[in-house]
């Protein structure tokens, strides 16, 4: 463990935590009563484990409390500071936030999206992808969005479990220099689907591209839409939006997310996480295709009528200092980035960020994936020059908000350097064994949440099941995220990383399973397994074992050939960093791929018990092969 930075933090404040450990369900009455509720809710929890529903009865909107609720105070101040990768500007106020948000709400009545129609979107980091959420949650829709990084195959899995009824893209994003055809890949994943009605286009890049008879283009249905559209008044409960995560199985799981509570939780944890601030210039680095996007930069930000930065290309394109050119240029008093990030950042050295005037950051957060200490320390003396408190976040999808970090907002407590340090106020954290008793202080544990709070999932999209399955039934009443974790003497929790088969590449969340699928759907390749080590750069790499089938030689051009079916299959971030071929894979009596001995011969650590093993030769044989490709790496670096 490493030792306390005494930075103060806030206001010190313990009656606030005192208050939400006596009685949370009074402190998150009190939490909600910061939002515009058009009606007052009859009961503040309904639980009827492990369903929830919170402020049951009340009726709100999202969008509302987003951009009308500001507009009437400050209807001129800048919501979005949108950079493209080339360098190109755009500021939007609030008030011209709200306009484009309601045009765009009655082109999707227009289209007859109503209440509970689902509509996925698949943009680049562009201000229409703001306004497309923003525009569902008006009307009631439930958006899914799918990050512009992911294939046709994975997009067309998602779309057609959401049966969504229209789509959102663009002719094309901007990558490091390339264009995305992002309309390309959505013609091909929803090929035969005539559930989806229409296709809207933003026209991005400008690219000449082909429209088929449901292809609608963006300019063309906003110019034509009336500038207000009244918000629905729903109920709290009333699902805002599916986001898919991988899991252990090979189909991704659907979140379902709520309105009221999930907007009770979002609200607080902006607010005291970050210390917002009216002048605060705030800039998450994360894509909107995943959670952070979603509750940080599409909902938290606009809550408070903060102004934020949205950048759309790569964080180190054209140059590494990219993102400290950003931070200088715009002011940015808050960043909210990854430890991937972090460590890419370090290995380009201190002259870079040096070179360029940070002095406006008062406060640095982390999220996506624990923080080793080292990197802690050089966010905190380089980049915040040992003056910005370093606020390292845990939470997860399914959590929807923040649920392990300082408080700035609230208190004031010491930092330790690779530690998330406590719960926020309202929220019940325990570290247990496999009984389910609590561990003792400094003893690794399995982290749980053993109290409902706001932000929680309602559920897994038409699954209920397996959403009791996967999160509630290893310890029935309490919430198991399957995390590892370590709570210290001042009950600060240290996170030690996943405890089942989810490997987590630069901050992103893959199931094994769905990567395996991925290899196994190619023609040359009977099974596959796949694990995670560790990287310096990235957090985690993938390694792939292979059996091919029966009469295929194992050749590099089939190495080159695989890596290029599953950047189609899945996505680039699922690419291999290195690809074994094995006759056998090592697997239990039942069957049952043991992932860990893989892991264990690729770090060199002990294997431990194999008595489940079905053919221990299947463990020597990638020793061999893990060892004959170290030494030819070795070779080809002489």
């Amino acid at each position: 463990m490493e030792s306390r930075y005494e930075i103060g933090l806030g206001n010190h404040d313990d009656k606030t935590r005192k208050h939400a450990l006596d009685d949370p369900i009074k402190f998150w009455e009190e939490q909600a009563d910061n939002l515009f509720w058009f009606e007052k809710w009859i009961s503040v929890l309904q639980w009827d484990p492990p369903f929830a529903k919170w402020f049951v009865g009340g009726k709100t909107n999202v969008s509302y409390n987003a951009l009308d609720v500001i507009v009437k105070k400050t209807p001129d101040k800048l919501a979005i500071i949108w950079e493209g990768e080339d360098g190109n500007t755009r500021n939007i106020t609030y008030k011209q936030l709200l306009e484009q948000v309601c045009r765009f709400s009655n082109v999707l009545k227009s289209l007859g999206v109503g209440k509970g129609d689902r509509i996925t979107v698949y943009l680049p980091m562009i201000p229409e992808l703001v306004v497309s959420l923003l525009a569902c949650s008006r009307i009631g829709a439930i958006h899914t969005v799918i990050f512009s990084g992911f294939s046709s195959q994975s997009i067309r899995d998602r779309v057609d479990d959401s049966k969504s009824k229209i789509v959102i893209t663009a002719d094309g994003g901007r990558r490091r220099g390339t264009i995305i055809k992002l309309k390309e890949t959505i013609d091909d994943a929803i090929r035969n689907f005539d559930f989806v009605q229409n296709v809207i286009v933003v026209e991005n890049v400008k690219n000449i591209i082909s429209y088929t008879k449901k292809d609608l283009k963006w300019g063309s249905l906003m110019s034509g839409s009336e500038i207000y559209c009244e918000p629905e008044k729903l109920d709290s409960a009333h699902p805002l939006y599916i986001l898919y995560t991988s899991g252990t199985t090979g189909k991704p799981k659907g979140v379902l997310h709520g309105t009221g509570g999930y907007l009770t939780h979002i609200y607080s944890t902006f607010k005291w996480v970050f210390d917002i601030k009216q002048d605060d210039v705030y800039f998450c680095t994360a894509d909107i295709g995943w959670v952070t996007g979603h509750s940080y930069i599409a909902y938290g930000p606009f809550l408070h009528g903060s102004t934020q930065v949205m950048y759309e290309g790569a964080l180190d394109y054209p140059t590494p200092e990219r993102i400290w050119q950003i931070v200088s240029k715009h002011r940015v008093t808050i960043l909210y980035t990854t430890p991937t990030a972090l460590r890419m950042f370090m290995k380009y050295g201190n002259d870079l960020p040096n070179s360029n005037d940070l002095s406006s950051l008062r406060l640095l957060g982390t999220v996506g994936e624990p923080i080793n200490p080292e990197v802690w320390k050089w966010y905190f003396e380089i980049i915040g020059k040992s003056k910005c408190p370093i606020i390292d976040t845990w939470w997860q999808t399914e959590t929807g908000g923040i649920m392990i970090s300082p408080v700035p907002g609230l208190e004031t407590i010491p930092l330790k350097p690779g530690s998330a340090t406590r719960p926020i106020p309202g929220i019940s954290i325990d570290v247990i064994d496999e009984n389910g008793k609590r561990t003792r202080d400094g003893s690794k544990g399995y982290l749980v949440v053993t109290q409902p709070w706001p932000g929680m999932l309602l559920t897994l999209w038409n699954d209920d099941e397996k959403y009791k399955s996967v999160y509630w039934s290893k310890y029935h009443t309490m919430y198991y995220p399957g995390d590892f974790a370590i709570r210290d003497e001042d009950g600060y929790i240290w996170m030690l990383g996943r405890a089942d088969d989810v490997l987590k590449i630069a901050g992103h969340r893959l199931g094994t399973a769905e990567l395996e699928s991925g290899f196994v759907s190619h023609k040359s390749v009977a099974e596959a397994a796949v694990c995670g080590i560790p990287h310096q750069i990235k957090g985690e790499v993938i390694l792939a074992f292979i059996v091919l089938k029966e009469g295929v030689e194992p050749s590099s051009e089939l190495k080159e050939e695989l890596t290029n079916h599953i950047r189609k299959t899945i996505g680039s971030i699922a690419t291999p960093d290195r690809m074994y071929f094995v006759s056998k894979l090592p697997k239990t009596r039942s069957g049952k791929i043991m992932r860990r001995l893989l892991k264990a011969v690729s770090t060199n650590e002990k294997i431990g018990d194999v008595s489940t093993l079905e053919d221990e030769a299947t463990v020597d044989e990638i020793k061999f092969a893990f060892a004959y490709m170290q030494q030819s790496m070795e070779n080809n670096t002489r």
